[in-house]
């Protein structure tokens, strides 16, 4: 319920304000860094800024609370972690400029960069992480990755019943961070890159409450760049931070993200020229840019599934959920009507992962088999309809009308049409409900849903990122999924030294996830957009994020 208020309150705020600052001490940014009818990559008086579109108005920008990619990437731009990952996947430096670690793996050891300061100019010091951290585990917070983030470290399960103090990360001197883990853990440099892991500003948390991230002039950050305006569904500007660490390997002065939820309306920008870069192409333009040198189709760690409400009375049986699953065509879905953008998925865990020897995850997985077999949907709705009626469910009589939650981008509600005509094979009745995505995803999170479209896109490549959503207990599982041999499963991988035997027991966690039917896998993700050939230096992560830090603009 606290969630819920804070969540109305915030919306609130947002919809109320269009005001600038992000407390920078900058008085002449009043007003923005470029007025919104400059076009976009000139010089002049605004500098160069890069106008893009990657998603709509976003759920949270509070590190500690945003789960989705779009607001990840605008927390790229924000923030500064303890450590970055480059355009190749590897750990480099970011507020920490290097790091040990221990000889038994449990202590780790961050050395900060002189000098460091808020985007107000304000002294940034290792203490600023001590408190992110505690307040990432507070139960008061509720932030949906706390445990995956922080699960690791010493103290975490007495920090997150009540105690945030417990939590054994520690600041010798104001440019030294120590984290002690309970546990080796083989991924933690990742985590220490991970954005809800951000550094947060005290004093504006705690004189402004949640509604800190809900305004510009209160949005203290450590990045690249700051929020100078925010006017709610039209955009974010995000100026440059003169107080960044690295603020001479800066080149934009500005980037602006169009606010935008409509696929067609962003089009409508790149082709005007309004938009350099847009997230959202419309899927009957496929087909015509294929051969444009602008448009990009490019692999995600990620895939699109979907999630039934195990809380729910009509998906407590594994065999009704398996045949939802089964009576679904993931290759006509992915090929015909994704125009083949995605890719049909068998495995949960899909294409790119890799496990303990670098090998693909996936060729380990099952014995090597899907899961589902992608080229057999006959053969698969057989088996449905028979899982039905096993169930007591025949021709799906006596089964409820479910209610299918979706927003409205990409191939969502033409996935949710089909779904329709599909799941009537089995005698069931689909009503499809599309919901703003401001709202979309934490009504999930908060299991106010029958039936929904999901998907998750990798934080870092290791398996357990994706497998933790159905821990029991997870803030981020949605599916409200509980299987005491699941966690079991997770629980001995999560303290398991050994890469190659922990390997093994995230692909038993699989198995069972995939026996059980706990989530709807349909196709991986690849990421597919129109991007300006003027903007130089930006790269897409298999993350589905856009790295445009250090970008610039040529005429």
């Amino acid at each position: 319920m606290k969630r819920k208020i804070a969540l109305v309150l915030a919306l609130t705020v947002l919809l109320s304000f269009s005001v600038y600052g992000c407390g920078s001490s900058d008085k002449k940014s009043k007003g923005g860094a470029n007025k919104s009818s400059e076009a976009p990559g000139k010089g002049g008086k605004g500098g160069k800024q890069l106008v893009a579109e990657i998603g709509p108005n976003p759920e949270t920008i509070d590190p500690a609370l945003n789960s989705a990619v779009d607001g990840g990437n605008m927390l790229l731009f924000a923030f500064d972690c303890l450590l970055n990952i480059d355009q190749d996947g590897k750990v480099i430096s970011g507020a920490a400029k290097d790091y040990k670690v221990s000889d038994d793996g449990l202590t780790w050891t961050f050395h900060l960069h002189d000098n460091l300061k808020w985007s107000d100019g304000s002294e940034l010091t290792a203490e600023d992480f001590v408190y992110s951290w505690k307040r990432m585990v507070d139960p008061d917070t509720a932030a949906p990755y706390a445990k995956t983030a922080l699960g690791m470290v010493k103290g975490f399960d007495e920090a997150e019943k009540g105690d945030p103090d417990k939590l054994a990360v520690s600041a010798p001197d104001k440019n030294t961070f120590v984290v002690e883990l309970s546990h080796p853990s083989v991924y933690f440099d990742k985590m220490a890159a991970f954005a809800p892991l951000s550094p947060v500003n005290k004093k504006t948390i705690e004189e402004n409450g949640d509604a800190w991230a809900t305004k510009p002039e209160t949005y203290i950050c450590n990045g690249p760049f700051y929020i100078s305006e925010w006017v709610p569904n039209s955009y974010i500007m995000f100026k440059k931070n003169p107080y960044f660490r690295d603020a001479n390997k800066v080149k934009l002065d500005s980037i602006k993200l169009l606010l935008i939820e409509d696929a067609n309306s962003a089009y409508a920008a790149y082709q005007t020229g309004e938009a350099m870069m847009i997230k959202d192409v419309p899927t009957a333009e496929i087909k015509a840019l294929r051969n444009n040198k602008e448009f990009h189709v490019e692999p995600v760690l990620g895939t699109y599934y979907i999630s039934l409400n195990d809380s729910l009375p009509q998906f407590k049986d594994p065999r009704v959920r398996k045949a939802l699953s089964l009576a679904l065509d993931r290759k006509y879905m992915s090929e015909t009507l994704a125009e083949g953008v995605y890719t049909p998925a068998g495995n949960f865990l899909g294409t790119g992962l890799s496990d303990w020897d670098n090998s693909p995850f996936m060729d380990h997985a099952n014995g090597g088999k899907p899961y589902i077999d992608t080229e057999d949907y006959e053969g698969n709705l057989k088996k449905a309809k028979k899982l039905m009626a096993d169930a007591g469910y025949p021709d799906g009589k006596g089964f409820p009308t479910i209610t299918y939650s979706t927003n409205d981008a990409s191939w969502h509600k033409v996935f949710a049409q089909y779904m329709q005509e599909a799941w009537k094979k089995l005698g069931i009745t689909l009503k499809v409900d599309v919901v703003e995505w401001a709202s979309f995803t934490p009504m999930r999170r908060a299991g106010d849903y029958e039936a929904s479209r999901n998907g998750w896109v990798m934080d870092y490549n290791d398996p357990s990122n994706m497998l933790e959503l159905f821990y029991s207990d997870n803030g981020n599982n949605d599916s409200k999924y509980k299987n005491p041999e699941y966690d079991a499963m997770m629980d001995k991988a999560a303290v398991e030294a050994d890469a190659k035997t922990r390997s093994g027991y995230l692909h038993q966690a699989e198995d069972i996830l995939m026996k059980d039917a706990g989530a709807i896998p349909i196709a991986y993700y690849n990421d597919f957009y129109l991007q300006s050939s003027k903007i130089k230096g930006a790269w897409h992560s298999p993350y589905g994020y856009w790295y445009f830090q250090y970008a610039d603009i040529e005429d």
